[in-house]
């Protein structure tokens, strides 16, 4: 009799093993469609970046009231216009358009995917040798990312209105929660 309790305890102690140790792989795998909605914010992030950079920063435009104040004077000031709020909102109706440059690859290590550029703004040559070319992907990703544009708006506009560091973890991970493995992925992947 004292063996067969002891047989069930091991038996259940392995049974223990086995249920933790599936808990534990289920916690460290990405929820369905997480991977997708981080590459689709930090893409987004990437675009938006390159697209204010290509506006001239001399160019400025002037943002306020223009009312004239009791005192006589009108509150006016002048922003740059690539991080005006009428430039940003412009940029944010066609940049999930370039969702169809990128491509997906798989970290072998923890089956995690991550979003690449696969065509060069510039016309060098990349390296795509990792990178999976899938419409469903692009798909996927723009989706997602005209998700993001819709329902963090307000936010997307407050991070690029200034000019912020990191802005693909504070936007992508703190504030939206999208990326919540993202603080360990290196800042040039996507």
């Amino acid at each position: 009799m004292w063996c067969k309790m002891r047989e069930a305890a091991v038996l259940l102690a392995s049974r223990v093993v086995v249920v933790v140790c599936l808990l534990l792989s289920v916690s460290q795998a990405a929820k369905p469609g997480q991977d997708i909605r981080c590459g689709a914010c930090r893409a987004l992030v990437d675009e938006m970046e390159w697209a204010i950079s290509q506006v001239d920063p001399k160019k400025m435009i002037q943002t306020g009231s223009f009312r004239i104040n009791p005192d006589g004077s009108q509150s006016i000031r002048e922003v740059p216009l690539a991080r005006s709020e009428g430039n940003l909102l412009e940029l944010m109706e066609t940049v999930c358009e370039n969702m169809v440059d990128y491509g997906e690859k798989t970290d072998a290590s923890t089956n995690r995917k991550s979003y690449v550029r696969i065509k060069s703004r510039n016309g060098e040559p990349m390296d795509l040798s990792e990178a999976a070319l899938d419409s469903r992907v692009t798909g996927s990703l723009k989706f997602a990312c005209e998700t993001i544009v819709e329902q963090q708006e307000d936010e997307v506009i407050e991070f690029f209105a200034h000019e912020t560091e990191n802005v693909k973890d504070k936007l992508c991970s703190k504030r939206t929660d999208l990326c919540d493995h993202a603080l360990t992925m290196s800042h040039d992947e996507l």
